[in-house]
């Protein structure tokens, strides 16, 4: 995929990164097509062997331009995903850029009123919150619902962020707060990656509200979930903060 400047009418681009989301991706992507006008879908595939890039080829031959995909030689992390596709969003004239799974974890039903926050001047990022009411999550093992929202706990109580779900990959962000926050300097790859963004937000002086969502486990594929990416989450606010402390973010 060419990643030269193109002519595009549309202001909002949703960013889905895949690993093996064949069956999923071909169901989600009309979806959300069909929820605005507005809207144009960006893949990013890290070599899927399912064939998921090959399926959305398929959908590009009936949808057009409102498919984009960039195929990436293998595994090369969900944070270096989602840059990519800022990056791909800055290079266009998209004005909001949202981030969501592939996986229906997150209703696509959700998106327009992620993307009506930002539109209507709400706030500068709009985040799709588990933890804003409670716990609004389904079919999660309790093991892992204590790890989430811990890790949530102490992400938010070392960063300081004013957001409870700071792990949250389900947002809408406004084209100003990707120009600000320098994409070169992101160094997470995991989940970190989230709280990474929301920090420099931030910092930025951006406004980040969250809007409550139901949370659904995945029934289909895999989760990606891994000790390593706990492990980064687990020092990166640290860094984030530290980093902070000495003006060097």
């Amino acid at each position: 995929m060419s990643q030269q400047n193109e002519t595009q009418s549309r202001d909002t681009l949703i960013i889905i990164p895949t690993y093996n989301e064949a069956d999923n991706i071909v169901k989600l992507i009309p979806h959300l097509l069909g929820l605005e006008e507005q809207v144009d879908v960006l893949v990013v595939d890290d070599g899927s062997p399912d064939g998921t890039a090959a399926s959305v080829k398929q959908l590009q031959e009936k949808y057009g331009d409102r498919i984009h995909l960039i195929e990436r030689s293998g595994k090369l992390g969900l944070g270096t995903a989602y840059v990519t596709g800022f990056n791909y969003a800055l290079e266009r004239s998209y004005q909001y850029i949202c981030e969501m799974d592939a996986d229906f974890s997150h209703d696509p039903d959700d998106v327009p009123r992620l993307i009506r926050k930002v539109r209507e001047g709400n706030c500068d990022v709009a985040i799709g919150s588990r933890y804003i009411k409670g716990i609004s999550i389904i079919n999660w093992p309790l093991s892992r619902l204590i790890l989430s929202y811990t890790a949530n706990l102490y992400a938010r109580v070392i960063t300081g962020l004013p957001v409870r779900d700071t792990t949250a990959g389900f947002k809408c962000i406004a084209r100003k707060v990707l120009e600000k926050i320098d994409l070169n300097k992101i160094r997470s790859n995991g989940y970190s990656f989230q709280i990474e963004v929301h920090f420099r937000a931030y910092k930025a002086g951006f406004t980040l509200k969250e809007t409550s969502i139901i949370f659904r486990e995945r029934t289909e594929g895999v989760s990606k979930m891994s000790k390593k990416i706990v492990f980064e989450a687990v020092w990166m606010v640290w860094v984030l903060k530290i980093r902070s402390i000495f003006g060097v973010l």
